[in-house]
């Protein structure tokens, strides 16, 4: 089986109400942990890749390893480019058999958005074999990567249908209050999404796969194991799971998780570091780094998207 194309992974989410795990990655251990949940699971998955990671692990060994696990695996796997800041970039991805890429205009003007987003739509659609384009309208707050946004701004429903007619993407990312990282509400405030745009796109936008992005949880069990090691962290809130599988039953056919899969490999590869100090063999940490990512992305699936037993 090849990497697959979004669209009917997308559309069969949409029409049985679950969502599939776009899950970023950027090394061996995290790409065999994600895909070793997935097979447990008998899940399909996105693998996404941000510039980061691919200006750090080599595009060329990325794209082996992925299809690499496709082979072990025979499951359902997409290859996506995450926050594409350019044409270029977006193209390069295309060219080297990504099967999805996604544009980020949403911080410029929204002609501009619409202009850059509809020109990688059109080369990606043109494109032998077709590659999806998600694009994005609203901003997240937070850091991931190269992505640095100070303040959100609320997807306006009044704009998805221009948007999407105008352009031509497969699918549309949305901001309804979740963010990048693992600092996504204040201590103390009660975690909301709203819902209500939600809603609203989705009444304006019928049957089309609709994204969120920064939606990670930050799982207490490795926040704990990350302080225990020493290491300083202040509190983090993340997006609530019942928040996030409401969502994954409404129209939201792709959610994001980047940062949970981070906190789950340093902190355990802390603890291993800590408990063992005398052992300098690196496949030991990051074996065990590999395990905990496999068991926070079968969580993750089983738990919160609701993609098990669908591939």
């Amino acid at each position: 089986m090849p990497l697959v194309n979004e669209l009917d992974m997308l559309k069969k989410a949409y029409d049985e109400g679950y969502a599939v795990g776009a899950f970023n990655i950027c090394n061996m251990e995290t790409i065999q942990g994600i895909v070793e949940a997935a097979k447990l699971e008998r899940s399909p998955i996105i693998l996404q890749v941000s510039r980061g990671a691919r200006n750090y692990a080599n595009p060329l060994y990325l794209k082996a390893m992925v299809e690499a696990a496709v082979l072990d695996s025979g499951l359902p796997i997409a290859l996506h480019l995450d926050h594409g800041d350019s044409f270029e970039t977006c193209k390069d991805c295309i060219d080297s058999g990504f099967t999805s890429v996604m544009i980020d205009g949403s911080s410029l003007p929204y002609e501009e958005n619409v202009e850059l987003t509809r020109r990688v739509c059109e080369y990606a659609h043109n494109h032998v074999p077709y590659v999806t384009v998600e694009g994005e309208l609203g901003t997240l707050a937070g850091v991931e990567d190269e992505v640095s946004v100070e303040h959100s701004s609320y997807t306006d429903p009044n704009m998805v249908e221009d948007f999407v007619k105008r352009t031509g993407v497969d699918s549309l990312a949305i901001a309804i209050g979740t963010s990048h990282g693992a600092f996504k509400f204040k201590p103390g405030t009660k975690p909301m999404l709203r819902f209500d745009i939600l809603e609203e796109v989705s009444k304006r936008l019928p049957g089309f796969p609709i994204v969120l992005h920064g939606a990670s949880s930050v799982l207490q069990e490795y926040v704990s194991m990350f302080k225990e090691s020493g290491g300083e962290m202040k509190d983090a809130i993340g997006v609530p799971e019942e928040l996030l599988s409401k969502a994954a039953k409404m129209a939201v056919c792709k959610i994001n998780i980047d940062s949970d899969i981070r906190l789950a490999s340093y902190a355990s590869m802390r603890k291993y570091i800590l408990d063992n100090n005398s052992c300098f063999d690196p496949r030991k940490p990051l074996g065990v780094a590999r395990d905990n990512i496999t068991k926070s992305v079968q969580h993750k699936i089983r738990n919160v998207l609701g993609s098990s037993n669908r591939a």
